[in-house]
């Protein structure tokens, strides 16, 4: 399925195993900007009024090559994935995590070699627990970021 891409901003979401999926269709629906929820077919997600669901294949990582290859500068991209959202933020997009941390260029080094380095100590046997699993107060935290984020987006054209 192809990415329905409308004229202006688009929110586009990693859907793979994203928490806050229902906290951006809100957001999405107070702003009138439509939201793309990007999943493999291993994962069901419905479309809704304002969002709409393109399914790739199953491959490690076809979502966020999908993603990577249909944003635009402007766009807003909500991802776990450092890679995906350095990718993202080397389009000028805006960027955040499912936890509301903003992505920054100025960051984004640190970020991928901790990537790297937990990746090294995973080859080697050693695997930590993984995050926590979201909370309420994370998913209030992350749609308060994301509203911010618009809000700024919207008065300021350019940041």
């Amino acid at each position: 399925m192809k990415m329905e891409k409308s004229p202006g901003r688009t929110i586009v979401v990693d859907g793979d195993a994203c928490p806050v999926k229902k906290e951006i269709a809100i957001v999405g629906r107070s702003f009138g900007i439509p939201v793309v929820m990007v999943s493999s077919y291993d994962h069901k997600l419905k479309g809704e009024e304002g969002v709409t669901v393109v399914q790739v294949d199953r491959g490690d990582q076809s979502a966020d090559l999908y993603i990577a290859n249909h944003i635009s500068a402007g766009d807003v991209v909500l991802t776990q994935d450092y890679g995906l959202a350095a990718l993202a933020l080397g389009k000028r997009c805006s960027v955040l995590s499912f936890r509301g941390q903003d992505y920054k260029d100025s960051t984004m080094d640190f970020m991928l070699e901790g990537r790297h380095a937990r990746a090294v100590e995973r080859r080697r046997g050693h695997y930590s627990k993984g995050p926590k699993p979201i909370t309420t107060e994370e998913k209030n935290f992350f749609q308060h970021k994301l509203t911010k984020l618009l809000t700024i987006l919207q008065e300021n054209v350019q940041l």
